[in-house]
């Protein structure tokens, strides 16, 4: 339905409402929270939304939702933020993070459609994704959730994924609402400590961490969720300029917002910043929330509100408002229990899923160890992480978040890395031995065995990380080293002078300084359903990677924050017991063949950049072209490069391509002091490459005026 439509049946429909009806509209019921039977009161009462109800008792909310006096359809919402993760059956993909490795905008659109396609199936309507936080503190427990570091990147793979939940319009019934979050600035909390306050003025929450919600609304993004935290002390839960202002008078959006988890009594019982939850439900709906995740005090709060005179009616009919022209876009009036096409679990989602996992995966380091050399006959696959699909997902899967279950037997098919390597070892003629050494979590190690095992190979494949335990809401992490004795499997495994790849499982970057002595590192993070048979296939070299580092690795916990968009000014430049460089940077990715880029030329007139890149290796792969700009004088300290484009080139051996690529103004824009973006005339520099290091950079001065 088209929205001019959609807002004149909404207007109809709001003004034959109750205050009461109305009220309920803005409540999403928690439905693993307050039971059957509660729920089931809740639709009657007319609520808006529910969350994390699936299958038979969906339908069941939903007919008593239609049985009620005005016949107003539920909208229900999943957390499914890498696949329909909550539904064992479903195709689950890596995560955010590991598919930002990509560097493909069309590997985030297909992710989104194959998870729309899977949530519809199930009868639902609505995603709580993507996540468009910044990982600028890789401490924070949230990483994996996260497209990464710098807001170009994320917010390219934002528009693509939003796309491919959404459709081209949001009544198709395989297609799915999707929800831009945590809006704003909820990742870069003081600490990494995660809902906490964020030490940040407006000027830079607009350069930084607003830009991703801008491309996710331009891409139609229909819902957007307020962050947990804060920012200057003041909550986003009641933060009128950013939720109001800002979201819908400057970027114009149109769909309608929602709190996250029991943000509106949080505001009484976690941030004291209101007395009662009258309080707090009256500057949530005044700021600019329509819909208020799982706080149903709310209702009851809103009415007595209401009926006092502490609250305006206006306030409540924009907001559903909002949500009922959504519902009727959705055309969920005439269709209100889905009827999808697609199956969970299908041959061509999973086909998707480990497409994905390839394109994840990254090599950072390789003296020639990999692909293995056919003199290779044994290898000893080592590692707490190598043979654990629950550490292979990561968070919001069935076995984690939100609702636990980590005794659920794993649901095939998956692939780990030591079953990945069983099956390609006997295609290639190769015997894999097996052992896990230690655990994650420092309860248990058996290093002397692994050490024996490893004895009886030519090469080593040891894979480390992290596990859910140490992943998510509330597990932010002080200490970014790898835990229990995975530090010192490695330096027993490295005594016998046999040759390590190193492959890191994990949610994030960890300080695998010690590791990076091995012969080959791979970054894999959390790689879903078919992450074990990718690594695999790279060991083996039937893949050629060519993922591309999202997010910076720093050396030492201490060293953060590392990301590549500094600010310039730091005397020194380095803390005085470390390089000024990271472990890893951003951007870093190798191939088993060779690039070459040449030829960088930068047209001021057209801000058109043409370079050439040719493949000088031995076999086919992709370059990842990446462009870089540093405003050289400016009124405010400007970062010492930022990303402003990128593309994949596949190219065959000894091929060579013509890069062209086209920038606007606002590319080279800065927010200066008033909170304008202005384009200050001057010198710039441009930087094309395969990583953020200057090393690897190409660059041309020029100048705007």
């Amino acid at each position: 339905m088209n929205r001019q439509t959609a807002i004149q049946k909404a207007k109809t429909l709001l003004a034959q409402m109750t205050t009461e009806e109305k009220v309920a509209q803005m409540v999403q019921v928690p439905y693993t929270y307050v039971g059957r039977e509660e729920a089931l009161r809740w639709a009657k009462l007319g609520a808006g939304s529910f969350l994390h109800v699936l299958g038979e008792d969906a339908q069941e909310i939903q007919e008593a939702a239609l049985n009620t006096r005005l016949h107003i359809p539920v909208i229900f919402g999943i957390d499914a933020i890498h696949g329909h993760g909550l539904n064992p059956h479903a195709t689950i993909f890596p995560s955010q993070l590991a598919t930002a490795c990509s560097w493909n905008p069309e590997t985030a659109r297909i992710m989104g459609e194959v998870t729309a396609h899977e949530v519809s199936a199930d009868g639902l309507h609505w995603t709580f994704s993507p996540v468009l936080c910044l990982a600028r503190d890789p401490r924070w427990g949230r990483v994996d959730e996260t497209f990464g570091e710098d807001p170009m990147l994320a917010g390219e793979m934002a528009a693509a994924i939003v796309k491919g939940y959404q459709g081209d319009d949001l009544a198709d019934p395989d297609h799915i609402l999707a929800c831009a979050k945590h809006y704003l600035g909820y990742g870069e909390a003081t600490g990494a400590r995660d809902a906490y306050d964020t030490e940040c003025t407006e000027r830079k929450v607009r350069e930084v961490f607003l830009p991703p919600f801008k491309k996710a609304v331009e891409a139609g993004c229909a819902t957007i969720m307020t962050a947990y935290g804060s920012i200057d002390g003041l909550p986003l839960t009641i933060h009128r300029r950013i939720l109001h202002d800002i979201l819908r008078d400057e970027l114009g959006f149109t769909g309608f917002v929602v709190t996250d988890w029991d943000n509106a009594r949080s505001l009484v019982t976690r941030q004291f910043v209101k007395e009662t939850i009258e309080d707090a439900a009256v500057a949530a709906a005044t700021a600019g929330n329509d819909m208020i995740m799982t706080s149903v005090e709310f209702y009851d709060a809103m009415l007595a509100a209401l009926k006092n005179g502490t609250a305006d009616l206006s306030i409540v009919d924009e907001a559903v408002l909002h949500i009922l022209t959504i519902k009727y876009e959705m055309e969920l009036f005439e269709h209100p229990r889905k009827q999808a096409t697609h199956t969970i679990g299908c041959p061509e989602h999973l086909q998707a899923a480990l497409q994905a996992a390839r394109e994840s995966i990254t090599l950072v380091k390789n003296d020639g160890m990999l692909p293995l050399s056919e003199t290779v006959k044994t290898i000893a696959v080592i590692g707490p992480n190598a043979d654990d699909i629950r550490a292979q997902y990561g968070d919001w899967t069935y076995f984690s978040h939100p609702m636990p279950d980590p005794d659920h037997i794993p649901e095939r098919p998956y692939v780990t890395l030591k079953e990945g390597m069983e099956s390609l070892g006997a295609a290639h003629g190769v015997r894999i031995l097996y052992a896990e050494g230690c655990n994650i979590l420092g309860t248990r190690e058996n290093i002397s065995e692994a050490v024996q095992v490893a004895r009886q190979a030519d090469a080593i494949l040891l894979c480390v990380g992290d596990r859910i335990e140490q992943i998510g809401e509330g597990k932010d992490r002080a200490n970014l080293a790898l835990s229990g004795a995975q530090d010192a499997l490695f330096e027993a495994l490295s005594a016998l002078g046999l040759p390590i790849c190193t492959v890191l499982l994990s949610s994030k970057p960890l300080c695998i300084t010690k590791e990076a002595a091995s012969n080959a590192v791979i970054i894999a993070f959390n790689g879903g359903m078919f992450g074990g048979q990718a690594i695999a296939e790279a060991v083996f070299g039937d893949l050629n990677p060519s993922g591309h580092l999202p997010i910076s690795f720093p050396r030492h916990s201490g060293q953060v924050p590392v990301y590549y968009s500094q600010l310039p000014g730091w005397h020194d430049g380095a803390y005085c017991d470390l390089p000024s460089t990271p472990l890893y940077a951003f951007g870093e990715g190798l191939s088993f063949t060779t690039f070459a880029f040449s030829g960088l030329t930068f047209d001021p007139n057209t801000l058109s950049l043409t370079l050439k890149v040719s493949n000088t290796g031995s076999r086919s792969g992709i370059a990842v072209v990446q462009v870089y700009v540093r405003d050289l004088v400016s009124s405010i300290l400007t970062p010492v490069k930022r990303l402003i484009g990128f593309t994949r080139v596949p190219l065959e051996v000894n091929q060579t391509e013509t890069v062209q690529l086209s920038f606007s103004r606002s590319d080279f824009e800065l927010i200066n002091a008033n909170c304008e973006s202005v384009l200050e005339p001057g010198q710039f520099t441009i930087m094309a490459g395969p990583s953020s290091k200057d090393e690897d950079l190409l660059t041309c001065t020029f100048t705007l005026s």
